[in-house]
């Protein structure tokens, strides 16, 4: 790559209704290099992702308007979007629905409450991380 041309920085879109866990992604992402955009259901975030693309997605499953399953279902339905790999957050209350959403082919499956190592190592193996610039 030409040094003129600078090297985009991973979009993660964390979607959760909970805050909280919006603002653990970002704190367990913020020593790399990549931007995290939060989305508080799967329709606010399918509404970010028509400005631009994000390389990894971090999806809880029980969400007003629209949940992790129904926003997945989506994403598998459009050959434009469903190379974009996802990872599920899940609580015990989401067992029901936790087949359906394996069978869909998530990238990959936290159950809550998770720890944050355990979030690093899902996002490093799915995208290239490089450490934040001081």
């Amino acid at each position: 790559m030409p040094a003129t041309q600078k090297q985009r920085r991973p979009l993660v879109l964390a979607v959760d209704d909970a805050k909280a866990v919006r603002t653990i992604v970002e704190t367990v992402l913020a020593p790399f290099d990549c931007n995290v955009e939060g989305a508080a259901n799967g329709y606010n975030a399918l509404f970010k992702m028509e400005t631009a693309l994000p390389d990894l997605i971090i999806l809880d499953v029980n969400m007003p308007i629209m949940g992790g399953l129904e926003m997945l279902t989506m994403l598998k339905s459009k050959p434009e979007l469903r190379a974009i790999p996802v990872v599920i957050l899940a609580s015990p209350a989401d067992h029901a629905v936790l087949p359906q959403l394996k069978a869909l082919g998530p990238a990959g499956l936290l159950m809550k409450p998770f720890a944050p190592a355990a979030l690093l190592e899902l996002v490093h193996n799915l995208i290239s991380l490089q450490p934040a610039k001081a």
